[in-house]
């Protein structure tokens, strides 16, 4: 399974939920898939959805999942040890490790190689991680969304694009439609 259709599995189960999608290809995935009010989507702001879905659950009590890539978090690396000590019991991170760069030409990153991002979590604190294979994300997900725990999920899956289009929507009516679905 590559990203795009992870997101396919999962979008039913995060449909009623906050959620906070990594920039670029995830962002126009989902947005293709699955396009909620309950969805921001990142265009501007590589490594920062993990940040901002951890400030979103700390600042509320609906459920937030941010969607985040093993670049951006490794672009971000500060965001785990945040995480760590900013417990949340109403947020979820899911890391769709495909190794690569998914957005900028797959490049590989190191979580393609030697370094386990579900590691990493552990070794900041993170109590709750849990690695999967891509076949078992939407599991995985719907553990995490029956429990009040804050969870990490690593779903490792295959690298590789579909072609889809850029979301043509303004931030501003993104962020605005969003905020007023975190209100409700």
């Amino acid at each position: 399974m590559i990203r795009s259709e992870i997101l396919r599995d999962i979008a039913p189960v995060i449909s009623d939920h906050l959620v906070v999608c990594n920039i670029g290809l995830p962002s126009q995935e989902l947005h293709m898939i699955d396009d909620q009010p309950s969805n921001f989507y990142m265009l501007g702001t590589m490594g920062l959805s993990s940040s901002i879905g951890l400030g979103l659950a700390l600042a509320q009590g609906k459920k937030v999942i941010s969607i985040d890539g093993d670049g951006s978090v490794l672009t971000n690396f500060g965001t785990l040890p945040t995480i760590a000590n900013n417990v949340a019991d109403n947020y979820i991170l899911l890391i769709i490790d495909n190794g690569s760069y998914g957005s900028t030409g797959d490049q590989p990153t190191y979580a393609g190689r030697k370094t386990s991002l579900a590691a990493v979590a552990t070794a900041c604190g993170c109590e709750n991680v849990v690695e999967c294979r891509a076949e078992d994300t939407r599991a995985a997900l719907e553990t995490a969304l029956a429990g009040d725990r804050m969870t990490i999920i690593v779903a490792k899956c295959e690298s590789g694009n579909i072609k889809v289009p850029v979301i043509t929507m303004d931030p501003v009516v993104i962020r605005d439609r969003f905020m007023k679905t975190v209100q409700a």
